[in-house]
Parts: structure tokens; sequence; C-alpha cells
């Protein structure tokens, strides 16, 4: 993957682990019990936003990663194309050239037939 494609998966990244490192931070700090779960609780309700954040960006990176192929495909089916169109002509310029050579043997054929 590029860099530029990397973006969302960072943003991601570092609110995940953000969130596990407030987590750890609370559970490790001298504090009450009381205290502690009073901020494991508001921690618990910033999960959803955190989730549709994540989501979002992921739902973000997909439709750049779609577009890209889509991108790529078309060109690649143009190339294609443009392949076979040129095999297409290859083909019929030998069929013309061989036709050619057909002629000129059964002429000089029927030259040596005629001496």
């Amino acid at each position: 993957m590029s860099k530029k494609n990397n973006g969302g998966v960072f943003i991601a990244g570092m609110l995940v682990g953000g969130a596990i490192g407030t987590v750890l931070g609370v559970l490790v700090a001298p504090r009450t019990g009381k205290e502690t779960r009073r901020i494991i609780g508001k921690s618990a309700q910033a999960i959803p936003e955190l989730v549709e954040d994540v989501s979002t960006s992921v739902q973000l990176q997909a439709d750049r990663l779609s577009e890209n192929a889509r991108r790529n495909w078309e060109e690649t089916l143009k190339r294609l194309k443009v392949a076979i169109a040129a095999g297409i002509e290859a083909t019929q310029v030998e069929a013309e050239e061989q036709f050619a050579r057909d002629i000129t043997v059964e002429s000089n054929s029927v030259e040596i037939k005629k001496q």
C-alpha cells in the first residue's frame, strides 16, 4: 500500500491505541476504586463514538481502494483493447503478405510450366 492509502488505517490505529492507553493508564493509576470506576464508565461511554470514527475511517479507505481498483481496471482494459487491435491488424497484414507471396509463387509456377 502507498503512504496516502495508509491515512485512514493510521488514524484508526491512533484512536484505538489512545483508547487502550487511556484504559490502561486509569487502571494502573493510584486512585480509589470509586474514582477509577467513574473514569472507566466515562471511557466506556466514549466507545460508540470511537467505533463510529473507526468505521467512518475504514469506509473512506475502502471507498478509495475501490475507486483505485476501478481506475486500474479501466486502464488495463484500455491497454488490452489496444493490444488486441494491434494483434488483429498484424494478423491481417501477415495474411495479405502471405497471399501476395502465394500469388507470386503461383505466377512463377505457371510461367515455368509455359516454358
